[in-house]
C-alpha cells in the first residue's frame, strides 16, 4: 500500500479544506419574501349633505306613522339631489333654530316652505324658486270675516317667525296682543277650533289641506287680493356657490323633465299651472 509523503498529504487536504471554503462561501441564502404590495386607499365616503326641515308643515314636510320625514318639499329635494349626483338627509329641525342652524353649518341645507325675502337674503342665498304660495286666512265657517283688513282689531293665529306673522303684525303692530304666535301653524289652527282666537293667517298650501283633513273643525277659507305673491327656496348657507349651482341645475332637470310636475299633482291635485290659476281666480274674486 502506498504511503502518503508528508507534503502529499498536506496538499490534499489543504484542496479538501479550500473546497468545503468555497462551498460555505457560494452558499446561497433563501429569496426575501417580497414586500406586500400596498392596497390603495380606499375612497373617501362621498359627502351626505343635511337638511334641516321643521316637520310639522303638512303637506310640506311631517312625519308619519313611523316616524319618518315626508311631504312635498321632501320629495322635491330628493328628486333634485339625485339629478345633482348628491347625498342627502333630512333632520328635523324646530322652526325657531332652524336658520341658526345653517349659518353655523349643522344644516347644509334648509327646506321648509321657506319663503325667499330680501331680508334673509342677506344672511343666507336661495335656490331658484320652486313653490308659488300666498297667504290664506282660516275661520270659523260662521265667522262674519271677508277679507284680512277684518283682522285689524281680531285676535289672530300665526306662526312664529313666519311671512304670515310678518303680515299681521305690519297689520296690527309688532307688539300687539291680538297677536297670538304658536310654534306651528297646526297648533294655531287647533287654537282656532277650540275658539282661542278669531283667525289664522299662513301660507296657502298648509291652511288648505289642513281645513280640508279636519272637517270637524268647520272652517273655511278667506283669499285677500292685497296678500303679496310669495315664492318659496331652498335655503343654503351664505357664499356655499358649488352647492347652490348643483341644487339649481337639480331644480332645473326636474322641472324639464316633468318629475316636478308630478310631484306637485300628487300633493295639490292638478299641476301648477292648474293650480296657480285656481288660486288667482279665487283671490280676485274676493
Amino acid at each position: 500500500m502506498t504511503q502518503l509523503t508528508t507534503r502529499r498529504f498536506l496538499q490534499i487536504a489543504g484542496l479538501t479544506a479550500a473546497g468545503f471554503l468555497l462551498c460555505a462561501c457560494g452558499k446561497q441564502e433563501p429569496p426575501a419574501a417580497p414586500a406586500p404590495v400596498a392596497s390603495a386607499p380606499a375612497p373617501a365616503p362621498a359627502k351626505v349633505y343635511v337638511v334641516g326641515t321643521d316637520a310639522a308643515y303638512a303637506p310640506f314636510e311631517s312625519q308619519n306613522e313611523k316616524g319618518e320625514i315626508v311631504g312635498f318639499d321632501i320629495e322635491v329635494v330628493q328628486a333634485v339631489a339625485a339629478k345633482a349626483g348628491i347625498e342627502v338627509k333630512f333632520v328635523n329641525t324646530p322652526w325657531e333654530g332652524i336658520f341658526n342652524a345653517l349659518g353655523q353649518g349643522d344644516r347644509d341645507l334648509v327646506v321648509s316652505a321657506v319663503t325667499i325675502t330680501p331680508e334673509r337674503g342677506q344672511t343666507m342665498d336661495f335656490s331658484e324658486p320652486y313653490f308659488d304660495a300666498q297667504q290664506l286666512i282660516a275661520v270659523k265657517a260662521s265667522s262674519k270675516i271677508t277679507k284680512f283688513a277684518d283682522l285689524k282689531k281680531r285676535k289672530v293665529g300665526v306662526q312664529t317667525g313666519t311671512t304670515g306673522d310678518e303680515a299681521v303684525s305690519k297689520l296690527q303692530g309688532k307688539t300687539s296682543a291680538n297677536i297670538k304666535r304658536f310654534e306651528s301653524t297646526p297648533l294655531a289652527l287647533k287654537e282656532l277650533e277650540s275658539g282661542g282666537v278669531d283667525a289664522v293667517v299662513a301660507d296657502n298650501g298648509v291652511v288648505i289641506h289642513y281645513v280640508a283633513n279636519n272637517p270637524g273643525g268647520k272652517f273655511k277659507t278667506v283669499a285677500d287680493k292685497d296678500f303679496v305673491p310669495e315664492q318659496y327656496g331652498i335655503a343654503l348657507k351664505k357664499g356655499n356657490a358649488d352647492l347652490l349651482a348643483k341644487v339649481n341645475k337639480g331644480l332645473a332637470d326636474i322641472k324639464a323633465d316633468g318629475s316636478y310636475d308630478a310631484i306637485f299633482t300628487k300633493y295639490f291635485g292638478a299641476p301648477p299651472a292648474q293650480a296657480a290659476a285656481a288660486a288667482a281666480a279665487s283671490a280676485a274674486s274676493k
